[in-house]
């Protein structure tokens, strides 16, 4: 056990020297190649060989991943694995959106002229995208829930504690963005186990019994920033508090 700490010490000592040593990094990125290069077929469920993009993908991702990490917020590691895994989903995205741009309608090389795209079109979705996004989803759901228990929360503690009004809401998510601007309170909120009233109350100038009444609500969703969530933050950032629940 301690020598799993001392590593992780180790990691996390290389990891902000690398932020500022572009020759740091890369020994890094190279030390990390074989975890790097797992992560990938993990998230892609295909052999690595003959997929370079996906390689060069999950190489930048995990660059990416030193210069976003914070002490406090998780083991790198893995904060590094949520971090190629999500992007490699979102490469999936944007070429899925581009073949979907082809024209229907434009005819197959030595088919007549009659014969269009839309004609041989297999019915049903791309199941193997599917999966993965499903697949990615409920581990970083199952991972999230796991982060709520040690507070003594639970999803359905969260959504009994959902704010109901629009301006209830919306000081919930002036609570959330102060939060963000200033990562000392998330790492406080990791280490001591409780939700930071007083300096959130007196940076946002939202008041102390709102907060009271959701706290479990506001914890939850300071988590979800705390060790890379992409998924779940990615629906929390397109949170508007002018829209209905």
């Amino acid at each position: 056990m301690q020598r799993m700490k001392n590593t992780e010490h180790e990691i996390v000592e290389m990891v902000y020297a690398a932020k500022t040593d572009t020759a740091a990094a890369d020994l890094l990125i190279q030390k990390y190649l074989g975890f790097i290069r797992a992560e990938m077929v993990k998230a892609v469920r295909r052999p690595q060989n003959g997929y370079e993009d996906e390689e060069s993908i999950a190489m930048f991702a995990f660059y990416e991943a030193i210069l976003n990490y914070e002490k406090g917020r998780g083991a790198f590691l893995s904060y590094a694995a949520r971090a190629i895994r999500s992007r490699l989903i979102d490469y999936y995205r944007k070429e899925r959106r581009h073949r979907n741009l082809i024209s229907l309608d434009e005819p197959f090389a030595g088919e007549e002229e009659d014969a269009s795209r839309k004609d041989t079109l297999a019915d049903g979705r791309d199941e193997y995208l599917d999966y993965v996004h499903r697949e990615a989803g409920q581990k970083e759901i199952r991972e999230f829930e796991e982060k709520l228990r040690e507070f003594g929360l639970c999803f359905s503690d969260v959504a009994d504690n959902c704010p109901k009004q629009k301006r209830t809401l919306e000081a919930c998510a002036r609570v959330l963005e102060y939060a963000r601007e200033n990562p000392q309170i998330l790492d406080q909120l990791l280490r001591s186990g409780r939700l930071p009233i007083g300096e959130l109350a007196a940076g946002t100038g939202t008041d102390r019994k709102t907060m009271e009444r959701h706290r479990k609500y506001l914890v939850a969703i300071l988590l979800a920033f705390t060790n890379g969530y992409e998924i779940i933050r990615g629906h929390l950032c397109q949170m508007d508090p002018g829209r209905e629940a």
